[in-house]
């Protein structure tokens, strides 16, 4: 079971190791903190209390008795997490762009009855099926980019090429297009989350004192998850980008449509080079991956003890010589295993989550468009995470923290997010119920927009239902995102190691692809007149993989509160209190050998 989710602020424990090295280097540093100024009114020190390096002094160390009345803020955010914030906006609003007017240029004929744009006339359930391949592939790839990342070229370089790269991806011919936009998503979407936590500086919480003479713990948790709040609210805004793509393809064309990314993806590319040495930039540490697998391999070959990995676990006569890791290795790669059990829940979300760009669009093709063009309507889902992230970040998560003192684990939130994305499938179903009741196509609109149903006036006629009905639907895929998307991003960052931050993250987004190849299985299914029944089935599989999960994980939701070479960290579980323990007897028998 994985141990520390319970923690309301503190993602990755502090270890005996870590807590040691950082002693080491506040001694070798003097102690010397930024407090030499002090506040008029209080005397105290000022708002920094860490050395210039970003390390905390023993006294500006939270206690246990800290936690339990100061509120936990973030830390501020460097200019560096802004420009990559930044780049990621452009590189979203150029994916999102040319992505959003894919369904109707698959799915709908040129010069189609049913008045939609349109190319290829693949029909629904075909188009949704290459609708997941696209992404399938788009999510694939960022494993051979974390690969490049932490093993050779750093995260910096690796989403420098692709940029580069996807300047070619507004050319005519769909497949090379997706091949192209999917290997430049490969080697940004697994090192842009990483890079943009790796802005921060203070990696252990300390007391900060405010003007007022309140003091406040400045949690590095807390920042990571502020950092990734703004993170996924300028990925939504790059994507209202179909907003204007979908437009242009409306009323000018697919040139039109698909231009406007290729010119903002260009900035993009210009930011990124232009702010290179505000970057806080991690080089590459090559064999990581490779040692995992020898790791992995030598566990699997001792019960699949991770224990009988480390160096210290070896008796003389083993070939220790090709090992090129220590005993914190190992205990790193145990903990990012752990994390990885959550993701394994995730591909049934990213299944009801990829409809949105799929089935819902044909879905809205369906329905009284008013004037608006149906693939418009996945920016509602954006446009809400635009306006509830500041809220959920500025507002709620510090209410539920400072006044409810409530610990809204990670698991919990994740529970939450899959149960919403199970309403969200539920609406839709009943939406298409009501759909298939209402005049003049009633079970069968696509055969009425193919001319197989024809009217006097030979026009065609969607069913009376007015478009704005799927709303709800977006904003509750929107709302589900917040508490499991987001977590996702969050606890891949937290629980990797430290050189293995960008695998980890593609790992994660590889359950995206598994929703995709899950999607592609089901796409025959996505079609009238079984519609009612192919979203209700969704909505029972969300709702499932939201029950499980919750039973999975539903130990770990107490916690703790111990001290670890003088740092107090609460939260913790039984697990994670047998391996500190573990950790510090491994030190102590050390030491003792050198003495």
């Amino acid at each position: 079971m994985p141990s520390g989710w319970n923690r309301e602020d503190r993602g990755a424990y502090t270890s005996v190791a870590q807590t040691e090295e950082a002693n080491a280097e506040l001694t070798a540093h003097g102690r010397e903190v930024e407090n030499e100024s002090s506040s008029p009114a209080t005397g105290q020190p000022n708002a920094s209390s860490r050395d210039s390096s970003g390390l905390v002094s023993d006294e500006n160390m939270p206690t246990a008795e800290d936690y339990a009345i100061l509120p936990k803020v973030a830390d501020k955010l460097p200019w560096g997490a802004f420009l990559v914030a930044i780049v990621e906006f452009c590189e979203r609003f150029a994916y999102y762009g040319l992505s959003g007017p894919f369904q109707n240029y698959m799915a709908n004929k040129y010069k189609d009855g049913n008045g939609l744009p349109g190319a290829l006339g693949l029909k629904q359930s075909r188009a949704t099926a290459l609708s997941n391949l696209f992404q399938f592939w788009c999510y694939v790839t960022p494993i051979l980019g974390a690969i490049i990342a932490d093993q050779y070229l750093g995260k910096y370089l690796t989403i420098n090429l692709p940029l580069s790269i996807q300047h070619g991806a507004a050319f005519p011919g769909l497949i090379t297009a997706m091949i192209v936009i999917g290997l430049g998503t490969g080697g940004i979407k697994s090192n842009v989350s990483p890079l943009i936590a790796e802005q921060v500086r203070s990696t252990k919480p300390f007391i900060k004192h405010l003007r007022n003479g309140k003091r406040v713990i400045v949690d590095p948790e807390v920042t990571v998850q502020r950092i990734y709040m703004i993170y996924y609210m300028c990925i939504n805004v790059g994507s209202i980008s179909a907003i204007a793509t979908t437009t242009l393809e409306l009323h000018v064309g697919f040139w039109a449509a698909y231009l406007l990314p290729l010119l903002m993806f260009g900035v993009g590319f210009w930011v990124l080079v232009s702010g290179r040495k505000r970057y806080v930039i991690k080089p590459p540490q090559g064999g990581v991956i490779g040692n995992c697998l020898k790791v992995l391999w030598i566990a699997s070959r001792n019960k699949f003890n991770l224990d009988s990995a480390k160096p210290s676990r070896q008796g003389p006569g083993q070939k220790r010589h090709r090992i090129s890791w220590d005993d914190g290795f190992v205990d790193e790669l145990r903990t990012a295993l752990l994390a990885c059990k959550v993701f394994l829940f995730f591909p049934i979300y990213w299944l009801t989550f990829s409809q949105m760009t799929n089935n819902f669009v044909s879905q809205a093709g369906q329905m009284e468009l008013h004037g608006l063009p149906n693939d418009i309507l996945p920016n509602v889902d954006a446009i809400t995470l635009i306006i509830i992230i500041p809220v959920a970040d500025r507002i709620i998560y510090p209410f539920i923290r400072t006044r409810l003192h409530f610990v809204f684990a990670p698991t919990t939130r994740i529970t939450w997010g899959f149960f919403i994305a199970s309403l969200s499938m539920g609406y839709a179903a009943v939406l298409q119920s009501r759909i298939y009741a209402a005049p003049p196509c009633y079970s069968s609109p696509s055969a009425c927009a193919e001319g197989h149903i024809a009217f006097t006036d030979d026009s065609y006629k969607p069913n009376q239902v007015h478009v704005l009905w799927q709303a709800p639907a977006y904003i509750l895929v929107a709302l589900s995102e917040i508490l499991a998307s987001i977590t996702g991003l969050e606890l891949a960052y937290a629980k990797a190691p430290e050189n293995m931050k960008s695998f980890i993250m593609s790992l994660f987004l590889l359950t995206s692809a598994a929703g995709s190849a899950l999607g592609m299985l089901i796409a025959p299914f996505g079609k009238d007149p079984w519609l009612v029944w192919f979203y209700s089935a969704l909505a029972i599989a969300a709702m499932t993989t939201a029950g499980f999960f919750h039973w999975t994980f539903k130990g770990i939701e107490g916690g703790h509160t111990v001290a670890v070479a003088g740092v107090h960290v609460e939260g913790i579980t039984e697990e994670e209190i047998e391996l500190m323990e573990r950790k510090s007897e491994e030190s102590e028998t050390e030491e003792d050998a050198r003495v």
